[in-house]
């Protein structure tokens, strides 16, 4: 992210001589982007055929005690720019070198999604996804996730502030054509005038988890305009995979505060089952506990929420991006030590990030001793045919440093406790 930001900077610099179409510069950036985002060598159908035998029984080891049918992951995100009549969108600033950093993040989406051709986005975004589960062996279901746009409160639509747009009907519709590997999950925004129809609507279609980033959508989780909407959720049995923490594609401050973990706790008063992604691994947050308000990290009050026993069998946490080397620190850490949290666990690649490579550094993970040398090895090899089964192996193989202890496969798999 930090060498993402000085290219942005580098961008911002060079802005007159890119909206003048210089297109020295822009193939040397965009260089720059396919080493920072997915500079794959391989393919993902070349795996089985080409990869090491030492990377071969790590994969085969990853799936020990793993139950095909019931393997899940339950954080993989698909988009679209609108080159297809899905109603999928992103924010026009980022189509724009006007808006040199956000033209440089979409550039590097992009790439580690597998796009080549801008005009065909949308279906290679799709076909590059399939390609990467289809060719994983066992590969169970990736709970697909829609992504609503930003609401003000009085329900009008903020599409300044919406970064991008993935309508229900397209995760149902891209659910339906591919049913070995994926499941839809939803995302309505509860300030929406219709957001009660609307997951009445998707209930009757089956759908069972509902998917929330409030610091990019505008939710303030705790706000008594969600109560109504909370009560339809428990009424329809809806499970809430909410973002906690901070959020890199957020550019206010204020916003921010919307990924505080402790917001959640009108919907768990609720009864409504809630994940909170990343465990809230990421930044700070005011202690709404305290008098003082003082800032802690937002994984404290993760674990806050989980060790609530009124909140048992209601708070989970979804371990996506946890090895990220930004986040390899104490919440990844704790997750692997306190066997007492892994029945509160769900696993989540939060695709396409596994396959941004300036976000994964092995090296660091060896360093800290979550995996070896040799294992790092052959996490690379896999990392260049298939960065989502990476992404597995990763977690599967890393152990708490000292330790042999690692997450049980029951993380990997349909949660009982959580019903989905």
């Amino acid at each position: 992210l930090a060498t993402l930001a000085l290219l942005g900077d580098l961008a911002v610099n060079l802005k007159p001589e890119l909206e003048t179409r210089n297109s020295k510069l822009e193939t040397f950036l965009m260089c720059l982007v396919h080493f920072i985002g997915g500079a794959f060598k391989h393919h993902p159908e070349e795996l089985s055929d080409r990869v090491s035998v030492r990377a071969q029984d790590l994969i085969k080891r990853a799936f020990d005690n793993i139950d095909p049918a019931r393997l899940v992951d339950h954080h993989t995100h698909i988009a679209g720019i609108g080159t297809n009549p899905s109603g999928a969108f992103i924010n026009p600033k980022m189509r724009s070198w006007a808006h040199p950093f956000h033209h440089l993040k979409f550039k590097v989406y992009l790439s580690a999604a597998g796009v080549a051709d801008v005009a065909h986005a949308d279906a290679q975004l799709v076909n590059r996804l399939v390609n990467l589960v289809k060719h994983v062996a066992n590969h169970g279901k990736h709970r697909l996730l829609a992504f609503d746009k930003n609401y003000r409160p009085d329900g009008t639509p903020n599409l300044e502030k919406t970064e991008f747009y993935v309508p229900n009907d397209y995760v149902f519709e891209l659910a339906e054509q591919y049913p070995e590997l994926f499941v839809p999950t939803i995302s309505v925004n509860p300030y929406r005038t219709d957001a009660l129809e609307e997951l009445e609507r998707c209930a009757r279609r089956g759908a069972r988890m509902l998917k929330w980033l409030p610091n990019a959508m505008g939710i303030n989780p705790a706000d008594p305009l969600c109560d109504r909407f909370y009560q339809k959720m428990k009424e329809l049995d809806l499970v809430l995979l909410s973002h906690g923490g901070e959020e890199k594609a957020v550019e206010a401050d204020e916003d921010q505060k919307l990924g505080n973990p402790l917001l959640l706790r009108r919907a768990l008063d609720h009864g409504v089952k809630v994940i909170v992604a990343h465990c809230a691994g990421l930044g700070e947050n005011e202690d709404l506990d305290d008098p003082d308000k003082k800032r802690i990290p937002n994984f404290d009050l993760f674990m806050r929420l989980v060790n609530e026993r009124r909140y048992d069998g209601l708070v989970f946490g979804d371990i996506s991006a946890m090895p990220q080397f930004n986040r390899a620190g104490k919440p990844l850490a704790t997750i692997l030590e306190q066997e007492a949290l892994h029945e509160r666990l769900v696993n989540g690649s939060d695709y396409p990030l596994p396959a941004i490579n300036v976000l994964i550094r092995t090296g660091p993970l060896v360093k800290a001793g979550y995996i070896n040398s040799d294992e790092r090895n052959s996490l690379n090899e896999i990392y260049d045919y298939n960065p989502l089964l990476f992404d597995f192996v990763l977690k599967r193989t890393m152990r708490l440093p000292g330790t042999t202890r690692r997450l049980p496969a029951s993380v990997f798999m349909t949660n009982l406790m959580l019903g989905a």
